[in-house]
């Protein structure tokens, strides 16, 4: 099945466990939360259910390249039961496959980025800490 494309500068936020709707709904609202814009399209289809990072980047293999989406960002098993609910960034493009998590928290800054190119996904990838986390780029 094809990923959806962001009609704007949002990201594509993939709902892949439904197990819990009403931690999908705590997904919605911290990630609404945390910045004073809009910054996600929500897909939330059955068709993606269990799917993995193979098989995304299966999918952009075989899609025209105007359809193809350089990241997106899952909402998975882990996302919908770990505090903070730490979405799993995904690389389409520059590096396919690579991977981190983002707490709902630094969700608006790392979208925001990415959709205008004004960061690639690997400089926040670097930044990830040891658990693969991304937490704010150090200060000091």
């Amino acid at each position: 099945m094809p990923l959806p494309q962001p009609d704007d500068l949002t990201s594509l936020v993939l709902r892949t466990d439904f197990g819990d709707e009403g931690a999908w709904d705590a997904v919605r609202a911290a990630l609404d939360a945390a910045g004073e814009y809009p910054h996600a399209t929500y897909v939330s289809e059955l068709a993606f259910a269990g799917v993995g990072v193979q098989a995304l980047l299966d999918e952009e293999a075989a899609a025209d390249e105007d359809d193809q989406i350089i990241y997106i960002f899952l909402a998975d098993a882990t996302t919908m039961k770990v505090p903070g609910h730490p979405l799993l960034a995904v690389d389409l493009s520059d590096e396919p496959g690579r991977t981190f998590r983002v707490p709902a928290r630094w969700f608006p800054d790392i979208s925001a980025n990415l959709s205008i190119a004004n960061m690639d996904f690997a400089e926040f990838a670097d930044a990830a800490d040891g658990s693969g986390t991304f937490r704010g780029f150090d200060e000091g």
